[in-house]
């Protein structure tokens, strides 16, 4: 399965950058891309593992819930 990069503002709007194959080409594209990203820009790179790319934008535009660490 590949690997699909996006930027995601903070609005949760996705903009599609690249797909790579392997893993470590993903990671470091999306470390360039953090590394190039202007202190004015409020958007995130992000990398995402999936079957296609409408699955990927499907789990990166679903909010994610609160982790829950230890028990109350």
């Amino acid at each position: 399965m590949p690997y699909f990069v996006y930027q995601v503002s903070t609005n949760r709007q996705l903009t599609y950058i690249d797909t790579k194959e392997r893993y470590q080409d993903a990671r470091t594209l999306v470390r360039e891309l953090r590394a190039k990203n202007s202190a004015d820009d409020k958007g995130e790179y992000r990398l995402i593992f999936a079957h296609q790319q409408g699955e990927a934008e499907k789990l990166l535009s679903t909010p994610r819930d609160e982790r829950v660490i230890g028990e109350d």
